[in-house]
């Protein structure tokens, strides 16, 4: 399904097309009574009516009809007595809102609704920020404006790499990058220095480091120093980190400082693209991998680390208003024991999982790539899975993880949608 506002919002994206998440179908709710009274505004905005309802106001402006809730439009009044907009903060304090509240008027003008509340408040709403703020609006935005990809899209995309100097230097910089990582789900920074040190300096251009069992900045070799396979030589398959946490970390960054030998490609696959084909094929089994909860574990006991971590969640989550898919939790590795889940839905779970995981393992949704000293990458841990071929030799590679909030942050004081 097509979004006119991300087409929009990406017009003068080399090879881009913005995409809005595919919709479930909805229940249509509780048909209204029939209206006994319907009040247009004046006449040069037919665009605009409402109607009062026992316990909500309705409110059609333009093609959107907005159900309002009494409660709802007295709690959010942005007047200078219930709102600090120096803060953004309510001043208002909901637990005194009477529960069975009615506006003594309504009126509604060209661009404004009026509500006179029983103690001869007013309240004042711009349409247009009903629109935005209302269910009904929220419903038909998209959160995260994203492109989804298999490995054709992407390089025809020919998304740029951005320079480290003009990355560090430059808000330039940073906006290209960052608009490239909140499309794509990663993006590159070339030609930094191979250390850690630098690679720093780098990843705390955007965000604070989130400290996490493996330290602040991880640091390693196949040394099997940790109770991970990631320590190891061997290939990994593809999978999301850390969903043994509660909150998954949502960015990592990579760097290959050396590689003495051969292999050790990294494997990217945008799991977001892989979920839309499972959605489009098979929307139970979406369904049921975005409501079944699973446990992660991991548990390591080796030299001085002794860890023991279980998070819970299913491996898609989606913002419930608008079906819109936010965050992956797939790790074939760390899954623990399936007890979460009451017999009768276990083995239609196992179909879910075998309907994902092999969208996750078409070879035409597989973006190698040659991770070399010098080409930083930034893996948007929530939504790409990640895993690399076996490899010969000494291979040292050096990261971090950073905290969403902090990335998304930095991206809308640039101005971005985030």
């Amino acid at each position: 399904m097509w979004c006119q506002r991300l087409a929009w919002l990406l017009r003068g994206q080399r090879g881009s097309a913005g995409r809005r998440w595919p919709q479930l179908p909805r229940d249509p709710g509780p048909v209204l009574a029939a209206p006994v009274r319907c009040h247009p505004t004046a006449p040069a905005s037919p665009r605009c009516a409402w109607q009062l309802h026992q316990d909500h106001l309705e409110l059609r402006y333009g093609s959107t009809l907005m159900r309002l809730d009494f409660v709802w439009l007295r709690d959010h009044c942005r007047s200078a007595s219930c709102y600090n907009a120096k803060t953004n903060q309510r001043s208002l304090d909901t637990a005194s809102v009477d529960l069975a509240i009615r506006p003594q008027a309504v009126r509604v003008d060209e661009t404004t609704l009026f509500l006179t509340w029983p103690d001869g408040h007013v309240t004042r709403y711009g349409l247009e920020w009903l629109l935005r703020n209302s269910y009904e609006g929220q419903k038909q935005q998209v959160m995260h404006p994203r492109i989804l990809w298999n490995a054709e899209i992407y390089r025809q995309a020919q998304v740029p790499s951005v320079d480290c100097r003009r990355f560090l230097e430059t808000d330039e910089g940073l906006k290209e990058f960052l608009q490239n990582f909140l499309l794509y789900g990663i993006a590159f920074v070339e030609n930094v220095a191979p250390t850690k040190e630098d690679t720093e300096i780098l990843a705390e251009r955007i965000s604070i480091i989130r400290e996490t069992i493996y330290g602040r900045m991880w640091y390693f070799t196949s040394d099997f120093s940790r109770g991970d396979t990631a320590y190891t030589k061997l290939a990994l398959d593809r999978h999301t980190d850390t969903t043994y946490f509660q909150e998954p970390c949502g960015i990592q960054v990579f760097h290959c400082l050396k590689h003495e030998g051969t292999g050790g490609r990294t494997l990217l696959v945008d799991g977001f693209h892989a979920a839309e084909q499972v959605l489009r094929r098979a929307p139970e089994h979406f369904e049921l991998l975005a409501k079944v909860p699973l446990k992660h574990e991991y548990v390591e006991s080796v030299g001085g680390c002794h860890n023991h971590m279980i998070g819970v969640g299913p491996v898609l989550n989606v913002y419930p208003w608008n079906n819109e898919l936010y965050l992956i939790r797939y790790n074939n590795y760390d899954r623990a024991v399936i007890n979460t889940v009451p017999h009768d839905v276990v083995r239609r779970w196992y179909h879910a999982h075998r309907a994902l995981t092999a969208e996750l393992r078409r070879p035409d949704n597989e973006l190698w790539v040659k991770l070399k000293p010098g080409k930083a990458l930034f893996v948007d841990n929530w939504r790409i899975l990640h895993g690399r071929e076996a490899f010969t030799g000494y291979r040292q590679l050096c990261g971090c993880y950073l905290t969403r909030d902090d990335v998304l942050n930095t991206a809308r004081l640039l101005g971005l949608q985030a």
